[in-house]
């Protein structure tokens, strides 16, 4: 297949969302995908969170596209029947040192444009949520939670019904740019060659490597890859909430916290750790810092309540003990080759800003054409 306007490698939220932006476009596309089913990666193992943009810096991609593209989500998901719900989630100090951290976020949400954080005091939490231990907190109503499967399949029809087209079990083992157009090198040994005038790398995990097989590509333009692995617990038995539980934020993430599914169900995480190769089993041994960082907020968890759940990986570009990254999506205008937009550490918040990055992605396209 000869002459594509696009070739998007990686069928993830994001490059489904991609995809289907750039078909809606009017642009002929094409989504290769390694794997033998959509979504096999970071975007199937995750909280399934849909975030309001707090915890990001201001200015930052990550705060802009959390925050566009968590009203993008709402909407898009009420018009095509995709199953969520705005549960809400309340951040909680445990300590009264903490308040200081609340207000911080508190301000911080508003340089984002997150308007609707409420303080609580501790009476006032105990109405909505009588089993959890705090001081304060912050009440998000703006958060809620996805199937995320649902989402990829509204997101691919959307594509497909605009012409583009997914191609399963066929990794890509090369890229060069060549004036206007890009040869891909794609499939099992078969060496067969596309052209496209953009590839879009969308590899999540495998993004940095992708970008390294580009010919001519300047390795300055790719970050390192890093791995950190979330480890997540689930609840035997239904949880007392209603809503999602959040601790104040510790250094290197978010915390241990409780998510709920569409069924009610409960899970908690991440635990992250720092791995040098792909690997999803969950440790049970993993589960005594669980019950000590649950026992925080929920005192009354039971003993023997926890039972190994999943684990997911996200594509870092920062290592332990460096600062938090930006989401780099990155076109011509940045590395200089032309015809390649890479995208790369697009980690959380990348569920709920997948349409936005879209958005800017299809900017990115339209700009040089223009």
């Amino acid at each position: 297949m000869d002459g594509l306007d696009c070739i998007v490698v990686g069928a993830g939220v994001v490059g489904l969302a991609v995809a289907r932006r750039l078909a809606v476009d009017g642009r002929s596309t094409l989504v290769l995908e390694r794997h033998d089913a959509f979504g096999r990666e970071t975007s199937s193992r995750n909280s399934e969170v849909i975030h309001a943009g707090m915890h990001y810096p201001s200015g930052s991609l990550k705060a802009s596209l959390c925050v566009r593209g968590r009203e993008a989500m709402y909407d898009y998901c009420a018009r095509r029947g995709v199953e969520h719900r705005r549960c809400g989630k309340l951040i909680v100090a445990t300590r009264n040192e903490q308040r200081t951290d609340l207000e911080g976020i508190l301000q911080a949400a508003k340089r984002n444009g997150v308007t609707d954080l409420q303080w609580l005091e501790r009476s006032d939490v105990l109405q909505l949520e009588p089993d959890l231990r705090c001081v304060a907190a912050l009440w998000s109503p703006s958060t809620g939670i996805i199937d995320s499967h649902a989402l990829m399949l509204a997101l691919l029809g959307d594509a497909e019904a605009h012409g583009a087209m997914l191609v399963l079990r066929t990794p890509v083992t090369g890229l060069r740019a060549d004036g206007r157009v890009v040869q891909v090198r794609a499939g099992d040994g078969t060496g067969s060659e596309l052209a496209a005038t953009w590839v879009i790398n969308c590899a999540g995990l495998d993004a940095p490597e992708l970008a390294k097989q580009i010919k001519g590509f300047p390795p300055g333009k790719v970050p390192r890859a890093y791995l950190a692995k979330g480890n997540y617990f689930v609840l035997d038995g239904r949880p007392p909430f209603t809503r999602l539980i959040y601790p104040v934020p510790e250094p290197g993430g978010l915390g241990i916290h409780l998510t709920l599914d569409l069924a009610g169900r409960a899970r908690f995480g991440p635990d992250v750790e720092w791995v040098e190769q792909i690997d999803y089993r969950v440790d049970p041994s993993r589960a005594e810092r669980f019950y000590a960082a649950i026992r925080t907020y929920w005192p009354g968890l039971a003993d023997g309540a926890l039972a190994p759940g999943y684990s997911g990986i996200r594509p870092k570009i920062a290592g332990p003990g460096e600062p938090a990254v930006d989401f780099r999506i990155e076109g011509p205008a940045t590395h200089g080759v032309p015809g390649i937009v890479n995208l790369f550490g697009i980690e959380s918040p990348g569920l709920t800003a997948a349409l936005a990055i879209a958005d800017h992605v299809a900017g990115i396209v339209a700009a040089d054409h223009a």
